[in-house]
């Protein structure tokens, strides 16, 4: 196992983007996934969130138990993710109850279907979660995109949008729907919320 990857010194392109908006090419990746609605700040949000690391990090501390995958090699689990879209769109955005979203975390190349399957009945066997039974394994594509890092409360990310919606439009390139994506790099129970990492992304076309 000489190989490890980080994805914050190999993946930087993707998860640690400037604070300005940039133009990015995302490969299709695979994930662990599962849908929701609501206010994230509820019950269910959380238990979504559990379900997810709980299966990821199964699969981190594989390599101490006797059911290893082929071609296994260390890393660092990636940080949560979440595309978002609303239930209602006569809603105004500000409405959390009005939310939807499909969580996940982006999953080592050497993860098959198999041992999805596998790993998710031994986290099964263990953890007592109903949100165990609707996660899926399936790759994600975003492709061309306009991504930036935010910095601060999640409230305030509709600034951070309309600077990257400005620096589209200024660039010869166009939002080409209203979900988008964002990558959780910091903990919002340990970190203040001025001091929050998030990346932003949203499909566009030239």
């Amino acid at each position: 196992m000489s190989k490890k990857i980080d994805y914050k010194k190999d993946y930087k392109n993707l998860y640690l983007p400037k604070t300005t908006p940039e133009i990015v090419d995302v490969p299709p990746i695979w994930f662990f996934m599962v849908d929701g609605s609501g206010d994230p700040n509820g019950e269910e949000f959380g238990k979504a969130v559990e379900a997810l690391y709980s299966l990821s990090y199964a699969v981190r501390m594989s390599y101490k138990t006797d059911h290893v995958p082929e071609g296994y090699y260390q890393y660092t689990v990636f940080p949560l993710e979440g595309i978002w879209d609303l239930l209602d769109y006569t809603k105004p955005a500000t409405d959390k109850s009005n939310f939807k979203y499909t969580l996940m975390i982006r999953q080592p190349d050497f993860v098959t279907d198999e041992w999805f399957y596998y790993f998710l009945e031994q986290v099964k066997s263990k953890k007592s979660n109903p949100y165990l039974e609707k996660i899926r394994f399936e790759q994600a594509t975003d492709g061309l995109s306009c991504q930036m890092m935010h910095i601060g409360s999640f409230d305030d990310e509709p600034e951070s949008f309309k600077k990257m919606e400005e620096y589209c439009q200024e660039h010869g390139y166009q939002r080409t729907s209203k979900i988008h994506r964002e990558i959780y790099l910091s903990d919002p129970r340990r970190t203040e919320a001025a001091k929050l990492k998030t990346v932003l992304r949203f499909p566009v076309k030239k």
